[in-house]
């Protein structure tokens, strides 16, 4: 009995989890579609930028607000409203036809996707027992990667059925509608969070609940500590922002907010939406960069496995120290392997490329050599003006570059190793557990903002930083984030494995 109610725990975790699939094939579909967005839509580095960052800055807003939302709500109905969300952007997405258009239809899927990533860890950390909400709530982190992956072959196939079909994007944009009202009608059979209609006093629907889940009619010890839970933080409940900010919650909170940062400041979300463009810049072509990617999703599936088979062994804490270790090494080497990169324009460079005639004006560059991607790019501009030098920037790095592109690989398949392992599904258990039940809901949205606005703005500087800082000052930069991030976790982040919600709370916030 105990193992079918165990099944059914983990299968609503896997159905509210989908969201987290959605959000990982929205966030990196874009990788493999903006080469053919860029060709039919000539842009700036900053426009690049905002198409594939504006979910990021959409989901922003709604972390801020999605908490209380669901707290007054609940966190089925946002749910519900969540995969709508996802739906309507697909289908928007795939018929855009500008630019401004585009970018509306990505900003409406990131308020899904935004509210999904607050919303579905909360509701699976309520209703999963102690001993496996690690594993549990990082059954959303494991469906984002494999939203990732799955996005990643579905551009591969994608761009071998269609590479000269200018319509290529659409395809991939317009699919993520599959999966999106799939998530929707699934939703129409889990139950409400106990804790939630327990705060809203509807006992008996809680106890009903908690009962199906635990398999067992004996609840009344889970109910008990809950009730007592609410019952100590009844002059809070209808906490507000600036309770938050509360002496008694600085820990919590502090940590909270270096973890969200941290998560996205070294670089993660370059290596999920721009997967294609990094690897274009170590020099294997358009094509062969879809292949690399592809490699990004199976190595973010295999190790995300692997953090959620220790987390509730070795505990949340080592493996933040291994992960976060692991990236900082990770950019470092492909920082190192992009400065060893230099560039140049030969007679045999002008006959590999077949790019039409915009390439003779790239003629009076022969003989010239850069031991730089900046300054090499701004001479390729200068010659062939910036829409021509945007439209046909992979095909004259292959020709021209010379350097090692296995070291990038390993280096960004070292770091998503490393973050999946770590920063990837720990910080969201993290989140899950150390606010208490009074302000959880709060407090989530607050990190989850400060996490998803330092997100936006890493996705959105990044073709900037490429024209303006070059690859290898850009990765070292992440690299160096990531040491800062190890000290931080090695001083002040406690271990909060095997502990029930309650206990936490007693040890972590003062009274």
């Amino acid at each position: 009995m105990a193992n079918s109610k165990s099944g059914y725990t983990t299968f609503i975790a896997l159905i509210v989890s989908l969201g987290g699939f959605l959000f990982g094939f929205d966030a990196s579909v874009i990788s493999g579609a903006m080469g053919s967005i860029k060709a039919m839509f000539p842009m700036s580095p900053f426009q690049e930028g905002f198409v594939v960052s504006s979910p990021t800055l959409s989901a922003t807003a709604a972390m801020l607000f999605i908490g209380p939302i669901s707290d007054l709500f609940g966190r089925k109905k946002v749910l519900l409203f969540i995969a709508f969300g996802y739906a309507l952007s697909a289908i928007l997405s795939a018929l855009a036809p500008s630019v401004g258009v585009l970018i509306f239809a990505r900003m409406l899927g990131g308020l899904a996707f935004g509210a999904a990533l607050i919303i579905a860890p909360m509701y699976i950390a309520e209703i999963a027992p102690a001993e496996k909400r690690g594993r549990l709530v990082s059954i959303n982190q494991l469906n984002i990667v494999l939203g990732f992956s799955a996005s990643y072959f579905a551009n591969y196939f994608i761009n071998q059925a269609y590479s000269h079909d200018p319509d290529m994007w659409r395809y991939m944009l317009g699919l993520e509608f599959v999966p999106a009202i799939l998530f929707f009608f699934f939703l129409f059979i889990i139950p409400e969070s106990p804790r939630w209609l327990m705060s809203k006093n509807r006992l008996d629907e809680a106890t009903g609940v908690i009962q199906k889940i635990r398999g067992s009619l004996n609840v009344s010890e889970e109910i008990s500590a809950i009730k007592t839970n609410i019952a100590q933080s009844a002059n809070n409940t209808g906490a507000r922002w600036p309770e938050l900010f509360k002496p008694a919650l600085r820990l919590v909170l502090i940590i909270g907010l270096v973890v969200g940062i941290l998560q996205q400041i070294t670089g993660i979300n370059i290596a999920f939406f721009y997967a294609n463009t990094i690897f274009e810049q170590s020099g294997i072509g358009s094509d062969a960069s879809f292949t690399q990617a592809v490699w990004v999703g199976i190595i973010n599936v295999i190790f995300t496995i692997i953090a959620m088979a220790l987390i509730d062994k070795l505990g949340r804490r080592p493996l933040l120290i291994f992960g976060t270790a692991g990236i900082a090494i990770s950019m470092f080497i492909a920082a190192y392997g992009f400065s060893q990169a230099t560039y140049s324009i030969t007679n045999e460079t002008m006959s590999e490329l077949s790019i039409g005639p915009d390439k003779e004006s790239l003629r009076s560059l022969i003989g010239q050599t850069f031991d730089n991607d900046v300054d090499f790019k701004r001479a390729v501009i200068a010659k062939m003006g910036p829409s021509n030098a945007s439209k046909y920037e992979s095909d004259i790095i292959k020709a021209s570059v010379t350097m090692n592109p296995y070291l990038i690989l390993l280096g960004i398949l070292g770091f998503v190793a490393s973050f999946a392992i770590s920063l990837g599904p720990v910080m969201w258990v993290l989140f899950s557990e150390i606010f208490p039940n009074w302000i959880r809901g709060i407090a989530i949205s607050v990190v989850g903002f400060v996490n998803s606005a330092i997100s936006f703005l890493v996705q959105f500087l990044f073709p900037w930083e490429l024209a303006n800082l070059g690859t290898a000052l850009t990765f070292a930069l992440y690299g160096l984030f990531a040491v800062i991030g190890l000290l931080f976790v090695l001083k002040v982040v406690p271990e909060t494995k095997g502990k029930s919600l309650e206990e936490l709370e007693k040890l972590l916030v003062k009274s």
